[in-house]
């Protein structure tokens, strides 16, 4: 593949199907909070950004004052469905195991979450310890910012051109994007909608997959094709 020596992935949504459990969690909150708002809704305006970026939002449209309690209340209730409910995505092990490239984990969720979701479904030994946390380099820096995949290609010793992505967010693809990075979108977890692949593809990812068995041969195809940022 000589395209790309390095290969970043989100987690939430890609490696880990957490991205329904978070939008079941935040879709009761913030319809007890009086912004109704179903969990489909919720995975497609709202996935791949932080609850407290999506309160903040969610203030700004409807006007409404949200407590900053929800903002705890919300990482408790969430921390705890994931530990027992979160799986990984489907094929994603076998895929990895294919992949000859350097590779990394770019996300917005927290150091401490990571490692007990990838710790769960037994992913970060693929990683460790190359798992790179926006929230780690600052609140103001994380996803549709590029500040994460910059980070993560510079601790690698990897160009941005030298990269490819995969994400199954519009905010993550806008943010691979800005880093001058090439991206692959995924709508093959469970969050994943009807104008999914529609949307990635309108924010940047230059193709997108439904299934993780698919990743290593769309990876070399790219490879081969150098298409324009």
């Amino acid at each position: 593949m000589d395209g790309f020596d390095l290969i970043i992935f989100d987690c939430d949504g890609v490696l880990v199907d957490s991205e329904i459990i978070a939008a079941d969690v935040e879709s009761t909150l913030l319809t007890q909070a009086g912004y109704p708002i179903s969990i489909e809704e919720m995975g497609e305006r709202f996935a791949g950004m932080t609850w407290q970026n999506i309160l903040l939002q969610v203030e700004r449209e409807a006007s409404i004052p949200i407590s900053a309690s929800l903002l705890d209340k919300s990482e408790k209730l969430l921390d705890m469905r994931l530990e027992k409910e979160v799986q990984a995505i489907a094929g994603v092990e076998a895929a990895l195991a294919r992949l000859d490239l350097k590779r990394c984990i770019c996300s917005n969720s927290s150091s401490a979450r990571l490692d007990m979701m990838l710790g769960k479904v037994g992913l970060g030994r693929f990683f460790a310890p190359n798992i790179f946390s926006a929230k780690d380099l600052g609140a103001d820096r994380v996803k549709p910012k590029p500040d994460i995949f910059l980070h993560g290609a510079k601790q690698m010793g990897v160009p941005t051109s030298r990269a490819v992505v995969v994400e199954d967010s519009v905010h993550g693809v806008h943010a691979a994007r800005a880093a001058g990075m090439r991206v692959i979108g995924f709508t093959g977890a469970s969050h994943t909608y009807p104008a999914h692949a529609d949307k990635l593809t309108e924010a940047g990812a230059e193709t997108v997959i439904s299934r993780m068995i698919d990743l290593p041969g769309v990876v070399a195809a790219l490879a081969e094709w150098e298409g324009a940022l």
